[in-house]
Parts: C-alpha cells; sequence; structure tokens
C-alpha cells in the first residue's frame, strides 16, 4: 500500500474524523497482522501484540508529522511490540493439545491463500526458521511482495541498509535450507525416516542443522526433480493473509480513560476519544466499528475468497475525484456494462475530473466503439520516430497536437516482481487516454499448454504486478497531446520497456479494429468520448518532481 494515499485519511483522522479513523484502522490492520503473525508464527500472543500495536499507533497518531512516513511509522512499532514480547515473555513448554488444534501462520498461509508448489514450500519452511529470521523474514516478505522498501525494512529492524541486506541475504540462505528439509519431509528417503524416528514433529533450530547436515551428504533427497524458484519470485504478487473472521480490536479510548481525554480536551488525543465514543455503527468492506472502538472483522455472505496471487485483474470499477460527477454510483458494474471506463456523464465534466482507473476487460470478439477524430498536426519526440527505454529514469518528451503510441514490454523471466508505473510529468495544456490496442490485455493468457501464463508472467518465474488500483495496461495504449509532457520509465521492481512512437489516428483505428478473425486476441478498446470527460491516464501531473516515481496514482490535472 502506497502512504501517499492515504494522506487525506490520515490527516482526517489526526483532526480526530472517527469515518476516517475507521477506514485507516480498517485498511492497515492487514499490513500489522501479516507482520506479526509471520514473526511470531500465529503464537498465542499475536492477537494481543497486533492490539498493542494498532492501540499505540491510534493513540500516537497525532504525534506523525508527515503523513507520507505513515507505514514505515507503523512498521516500527509493530517491531518493537514484537521484540517487547519477546523481552517480556520466557520459553514455555508447548502444550501439545493445543497445537494440534490450532493452526500455525504457515499453515493459515497456505490455507487461506490456496497456495500450492513451491510456493507452499516457502510458506512451510518460515516453520524452520529462529525467531530473529522470522521476524526479518515477515517484513522481507512484504518487501517482495511489494508492500514495504528496503529503506522502511531497515529502519523497522533498527540497523543500516546495508546491514540489512547481510542480514536479508543470511536469512534467505536459512531460509533456501529450509525449503530443502520442507522438500526433503515430503519424500520418500529412507534414511530420513530412520532419522527422524525420534523427532517429535516440531521445527527446531536443532533439527534444521541435522537435517540440513543429510541433505548435504544424501544422493535421494538432494536429487531435485524439478528446478527451485527462488523464493523472491515465488513471494511476488502473493497477497496478505486476511485478518481472520471474528478478529476483534478494541479501540476504545485508546487505553486512557474518558476522565484524561477530556482534560486534554483540545488535544488529539480528545478529538480522537470524541469520535471513538460517539453512539454510532459504522460498517466498512469486511470490518465494523461500534461504539467504544471495538473493531470486528466480519464477512459478508457473498464476499470472495482470497487469492494466492494478485495476478492483474479484470474486475472492473470507476473511480473518479469527488469533483467530478460520477456516471454510476456502483463501484461494480453488472456484466451488461460498458467496459470503458468513460462513459459519458450527464453533465459536462472539466478537462482531468475523469482518471483511469481498474477496468474489466470486454468481450474479445465485440467490435469497438468509433474512434473520435482530433484535430493533429503531429508529434514531435526528443526519442526520434520510436524511442526505445528500458531503464530506470529513461524518458522522452513529446511535443504538438496528435497522437501517441506506447507500447509495453513485461519480462518477468528476468525480474519478476512489483511495478513501479512510468510517469507523465510537466503536462503543459492537455493529455487525453484515447484507446488500447495491441490484439491483446497483457493479462491475456499467451500459452496453450501452461494455464498460468499470461503477458504478465507465470506460476514458474514469477508475474509483474501492478500497484493496487491501476488500470491493467494492454500492449498498445494510445494518448492524444495536445501540448508537451515528459514520459519517464520508473523501472525499480519487475522488469519492463517502453517503446513510444508519434503517432496517427488511422494507425490508431486500425490497430483498435483489428481482431480475432485477423489473429488478434480481441479487438481494441475505445476510451474516447470526443469531450474532457476522456479520461487522463494515471500519474499524470503538471509539476517536474525530482524524483518521477513519486507522481501519485490519481492524477491531478
Amino acid at each position: 500500500m502506497d502512504t501517499r494515499q492515504w494522506r487525506d485519511t490520515i490527516a482526517a483522522a489526526q483532526d480526530g474524523d472517527r469515518r476516517a479513523l475507521d477506514e485507516l484502522v480498517e485498511g492497515w490492520l492487514p499490513l500489522v497482522y501479516n507482520i506479526v503473525g509471520r514473526a511470531l508464527n500465529g503464537h498465542a500472543d499475536v492477537d494481543d501484540v497486533v492490539q498493542e500495536t494498532m492501540l499505540r499507533a491510534v493513540d500516537h497518531l497525532g504525534s506523525l508529522r508527515d503523513p507520507d512516513s505513515f507505514r514505515s511509522w507503523l512498521v516500527a512499532i509493530a517491531m518493537r511490540q514484537i521484540r517487547d514480547r519477546a523481552r517480556r515473555r520466557t520459553p514455555a513448554p508447548l502444550d501439545e493439545s493445543a497445537a494440534r488444534g490450532a493452526a500455525d501462520f504457515a499453515e493459515l498461509t497456505v490455507l487461506r491463500l490456496q497456495l500450492e508448489g513451491q510456493r507452499r514450500e516457502v510458506a512451510e519452511a518460515a516453520r524452520w526458521l529462529d525467531d530473529e529470521d522470522r521476524q526479518l523474514l515477515s517484513l522481507w516478505w512484504l518487501e517482495v511482495a511489494g508492500e514495504l522498501t528496503r529503506r522502511e525494512l531497515a529502519a523497522a529492524v533498527g540497523i543500516s541498509r546495508q546491514h540489512a541486506a547481510v542480514r536479508v541475504q543470511r536469512m534467505k540462505e536459512r531460509l533456501e535450507t529450509s525449503r530443502g528439509i520442507v522438500r526433503a519431509l515430503d519424500g520418500a528417503c529412507p534414511d530420513l525416516r530412520e532419522l527422524t524416528g525420534r523427532w517429535n514433529g516440531r521445527p527446531d533450530s536443532v533439527w534444521r542443522k541435522r537435517l540440513a547436515r543429510h541433505l548435504r551428504g544424501c544422493g535421494y533427497c538432494g536429487d531435485t526433480r524439478e528446478s527451485v524458484v527462488p523464493a523472491e519470485r515465488l513471494l511476488v504478487g502473493i497477497a496478505l493473509v486476511p485478518v481472520p473472521v471474528g478478529f476483534t480490536l478494541s479501540l476504545a479510548l485508546g487505553g486512557k480513560t474518558a476522565a484524561a481525554a477530556t482534560v486534554a480536551s483540545v488535544s488529539w488525543s480528545a478529538k480522537v476519544m470524541g469520535a471513538l465514543t460517539q453512539p454510532v455503527l459504522a460498517v466498512t468492506a469486511g470490518a465494523t466499528i461500534v461504539a467504544g472502538g471495538a473493531y470486528v472483522v466480519a464477512r459478508t455472505p457473498d464476499a470472495p475468497p482470497p487469492r494466492a496471487v494478485v495476478a492483474p485483474t479484470a474486475a472492473s470499477t470507476y473511480r473518479a475525484p469527488s469533483a467530478a460527477p460520477t456516471p454510476s454510483a456502483s463501484t461494480s458494474p453488472s456484466p451488461s456494462s460498458s467496459p470503458s471506463p468513460s462513459a459519458t456523464p450527464s453533465r459536462a465534466v472539466r478537462y482531468g475530473s475523469v482518471v483511469d482507473a481498474v477496468d474489466r476487460a470486454p468481450d474479445p470478439r465485440t467490435p469497438p466503439a468509433a474512434l473520435p477524430h482530433r484535430a493533429e498536426t503531429g508529434v514531435t519526440s526528443t526519442g526520434g520516430a520510436h524511442a526505445v527505454m528500458n531503464h530506470r529514469g529513461d524518458g522522452v518528451t513529446l511535443t504538438g497536437k496528435g497522437y501517441v503510441l506506447v507500447r509495453w514490454q513485461i519480462s518477468p523471466q528476468y525480474r519478476a516482481g512489483s511495478l513501479v508505473m512510468p510517469s507523465w510529468t510537466g503536462l503543459k495544456g492537455e493529455l487525453f487516454h484515447v484507446a488500447s490496442g495491441g490484439g491483446r490485455r497483457m493479462d491475456d493468457p499467451v500459452s496453450a499448454t501452461d494455464p498460468t501464463a499470461t503477458g504478465m508472467g507465470d506460476s514458474t518465474t514469477g508475474y509483474a504486478v501492478p500497484p493496487s488500483g491501476t488500470q491493467q495496461m494492454w500492449q498498445n495504449e494510445y494518448f492524444y497531446l495536445d501540448g508537451a509532457v515528459t514520459l519517464t520509465v520508473n523501472e525499480r521492481g519487475a522488469d519492463y520497456g517502453l517503446s513510444v512512437f508519434p503517432s496517427t489516428w488511422d494507425a490508431a483505428e486500425k490497430d483498435i479494429t483489428t481482431g480475432p478473425d485477423q489473429g488478434a486476441k480481441r479487438y481494441g478498446l475505445v476510451r474516447d468520448t470526443g469531450k474532457d470527460d476522456t479520461p487522463v491516464p494515471q500519474y499524470l501531473t503538471r509539476s517536474t518532481p525530482a524524483d518521477p516515481a513519486t507522481v501519485a496514482q490519481e492524477s491531478r490535472v
């Protein structure tokens, strides 16, 4: 999750807005739950540590000066609570009957995310790590999944980024050893069966070393029949483990008494206490905050099960800034609704009020609507007729009035992971996203033999995963420019490249009207209405930031 998208919500919660605090807790509880759950491997103290973390975050939210640092601040609180819990407690004998009746976090990860194959193996290998390694894994797992940065990981552990790199590498080596143990225990090695005859079934460091020695000298266990995919590739796109239904988080007065809250009547704490004690029932997506601040996770009867991999979605939503009239009050269009995010509003909308959003894939055999023909005098590019941008920082400035083609090339076989999207900066004039083509969306299947393979990757190499809320890209994306703008590649996670061509209406129209009968996987999609309610692309700004990767997803032009 990108903290920048939560800036307004954080500020409102600091001002005592109960609904904003509700949204903040509901949105960030899963991240805290996953960090604590994996670090403690589902110990009975997980709920208590999560509760203490969220209480401290709510209680001290007013002291947070920079809303953009909220995520790193919250993660640091969680790690302090985990370490405090370790210092407060002394190891207690395991209640075997309780252990058999409850699932550890590795098992919860496998069951709730429906993991299979080597992804399941990585989750189960976490059981074999020591406490310190498991705490580091809980952060590194989220770093690889795109939920944290290395800077935030290092800050949460309290070490430098260079030291963090060394610690992570050592932890990964022990994780790979543990994966080998999980794989071997699933096998049929007779010597291993004899060795584990005295083992009580509980993973620990002593048995990890014994089994690792066996693996190094055993030809049977060392004979891997399938290539072993590095853990970082397997973890890309893994969703957060959902907070369990029935989990209750009591935020009543943030640990303070009502009297204490009224004494500080002008303080942030008083604002929040007043909000939390209002006799109101607030229902959010999957969570409820009742009077007194009790947060109870619930799931609606028709809620879909969690998905193991955040592959590019075909689910459709329409989002627009609050200043713009929205085409529909629904956040989930009916199957018969138009796949285009640019449905015509009931009254005129000023330029920039409609922004690209997640949209569903249209029927592959449905021809597109007519593409409006806007005036074109031609676009010039600092990259020439065909600019190829394959590296972070590569950019091209486009100037003029006409059409521009941006062609995507995604290469998860070189490096899968979270995509850091390209951005448009320094806009002068207007830029519209008018059509999508190339004969396919990048999440369309690309293999007749591998059902997991799409243009975004496959289950073996991993996937390139766009940030949550990002519109799924097609092979070819067409834009109309009247003015000037710079497009920059911000590649920092998954490997991708862009080819940029000044183009024409004729070329765009020919591309999007080529369908399955001509060998394409699908017809293209028209987004242009011919008016100012045509969507502008995401990650677009009129400013020129020092780091183009900081441009917000929700464009404001």
